[in-house]
Parts: C-alpha cells; structure tokens; sequence
C-alpha cells in the first residue's frame, strides 16, 4: 500500500489526521495549537477511550523527586490485588492493579510480557494468578521487558532464578539499565542482567506463536510495543500492546516528539495488519480489568469486549500522539 491510500483509509475508517501520518508543516507553539490538540484528542477518544485523555492534562517539567518517586509508588503498589483472567484463548492477564503483566500460552510454554515491581509481586501476583488460572509458572520460557523501568523489570530476576526464561529487551534499554538508570527506587528489585536484546522488528517465536517487537521511543528511548496474535471463539485477532504511555521524563522535546513519531509509526503498522485490539502495560489506559470481568461473566458466544476494531486503535494512537503535541507545545512555550 503506498502512503496516500494508507491515509485515505485511514481517514475513512477513523477520522485521523496529524496524530497517524502527519500533515503539513507544525504550527508556532501556541495556546491555540495546545487547544486545537486537546480538541481534536477530544474528538478522537469520543465516549469509549476517554481514559487516555489524562495525558492532554499538563505534566510537570521536571521529573518526580525521590521523595516524591517513592510516595506515588507505594500508593500505586499498595492497591488491592485484581483477580487474574482469561482475555483471549491464549492470552491471561496476571498482573496487579496499577501495572499489567499478561500471558500468552503456547504448546511449547509461556511468553510473559513484564514482570512487575519486586520479588514479592512476581511470586504473589504473577505466580499465585497463574495458579488460580490453572497455568503453569514452570513454563515461562521468556519474560518480555517493555521498557527499562523497575515497574516492569522488577519481578524478573526472581523468575530467571526459579524457572530460567530468557529476558527479552530492548538494546537501548539494556543500556540505560547497565549504566544509569532513569528511576531508582528501593521499592524495585535490581535489573536483570543483559540477556536478550531486540532491535525494531526483532521477533520472537515460541509454539506457533510470534511476537513482533517494534521500538516505539518517548517513555524511554527504547521502549517495545510488541504485537502478536490471539484467538476468541476460533476467530484470530491481533494485539498491539502500547509499550509506555505516560509523560514522566520531564521538559524532554526530544523525547515528546519521538513518542509522536511513534504513535504516527504504530498507527500505520495497525492500519495495514488490520490490528483490532490494543492493550497496555498500566491498566488504568485499556480498561483491562473491567473488560476481563465483562469476559468473565459472558455465556456462548458473545463479541470479545477486548475486540475494538482497527478504527478504535486508530484513534487511540490519535489520541495519544494529539495530546503528546499539546503537551510538547506546552514545553516549547515555556522558557
């Protein structure tokens, strides 16, 4: 497909503009250019996607304190445990309230992607939620890492020591782990040591099943959002996992504008792999945890409530890379 009818589609199916392929020169930075980007970031996420307009709200110039670091993760980490469950035939969510572990089932083992905070959660959360589901932890065979963060990282040298997967990561942030880590907190267990590293469109493949890795820079330089493919019904469907979604790196415009280069990247892979469902490492932006209790009670054959369509992820990734350019245009007026 060339670009002109990847856009056209594009606007049919879901009515993107600049936030999925870009459109003309950028406008001065402006209280009208912030407010043309919240508008339109409104449009996109229409009554279904609102979750993911906290991030139009203004975010601080500079990163979090460690005092301050420390007391938001102790609130986020101190939330009562979700119940884990089923989202596709082969797909499991296993992680806490606050942040998303998932598993993907295959017949030669297990593909975890993030491995939570510390010790403690990999053995309760990811662990105790694999018990409760009938799924084996002894089949990790890999732990995906999303980003260099400790709030995915944390739990995996506790699994490498019990079941000896192999860590999956990007090279860039195998490096910032290695070297100078953006966040530390004591609430965190250490990194993994270096095992597996992906560049853009690195694969990995366990059981028939094949993840995708695709390099989507911004929350850190080398976060991954992976996608794959899960069943429902004997229906296939394909997952885009978003990698890293919020704006905590500070006044960084490098970064903002790498993020809104990665959703214009993601949301032209989305359009021509006709990806229909989109979920995230932090479940409060994909509404997985009421969506696995809609599952849970559903009879026979009804529609997938993880199923959004390709035009749904369209506009997720609209609403992201719109409120990525009111917030960039925020930094580039202040001085």
């Amino acid at each position: 497909m060339n670009g002109m009818y990847l856009r056209q589609r594009c606007l049919l199916a879901a009515g993107l503009c600049s936030a999925a392929f870009g459109a003309g020169a950028q406008a001065p930075a402006s209280e009208a250019t912030v407010a043309r980007h919240v508008a339109e970031a409104t449009r996109l996420a229409g009554s279904d996607l609102t979750a993911l307009m906290v991030l139009c709200k203004p975010a601080p110039a500079a990163r979090m304190t460690p005092a301050q670091g420390e007391a938001y993760l102790s609130k986020m980490i101190n939330q009562p445990v979700p119940e884990p469950g089923r989202a596709f035939d082969n797909l499991y969510y296993v992680g806490a309230k606050w942040v998303s572990a998932w598993a993907i089932t295959t017949p030669q083992g297990i593909i975890l992607i993030d491995a939570l905070n510390n010790k403690a959660e990999a053995a309760t959360v990811i662990e105790g939620g694999m018990a409760r589901l009938g799924l084996d932890p002894r089949q990790i065979r890999y732990v995906i890492s999303t980003h260099g963060h400790g709030d995915h990282y944390g739990g995996a040298n506790y699994l490498v020591e019990r079941y000896r997967p192999r860590v999956v990561m990007s090279a860039l942030d195998w490096t910032m782990t290695e070297t100078k880590l953006e966040f530390e907190s004591p609430l965190w267990d250490a990194p993994p040591k270096r095992d597996i590293a992906v560049s853009d469109g690195d694969k990995v493949t366990l059981g028939g099943t094949t993840v995708t890795m695709h390099i989507t820079p911004g929350h850190t330089l080398g976060a991954i959002s992976p996608t794959f493919e899960v069943k429902s019904n004997g229906t296939t469907h394909k997952v885009m996992l978003w990698g890293g979604t919020s704006f905590n790196f500070g006044k960084d415009i490098p970064r903002m504008n790498g993020y809104i280069e990665s959703t214009r990247k993601m949301a032209k892979i989305v359009q021509e792999q006709g990806i229909d469902v989109m979920l995230s490492n932090h479940s409060s932006y994909d509404g997985s945890l009421p969506k696995l209790e809609a599952y849970r009670r559903q009879k026979g054959a009804e529609p997938n409530p993880f199923v959004m369509g390709t035009p749904a992820v369209l506009r997720a990734l609209g609403v992201m890379g719109e409120c990525a350019q009111a917030q960039r245009d925020r930094f580039l007026m202040q001085p």
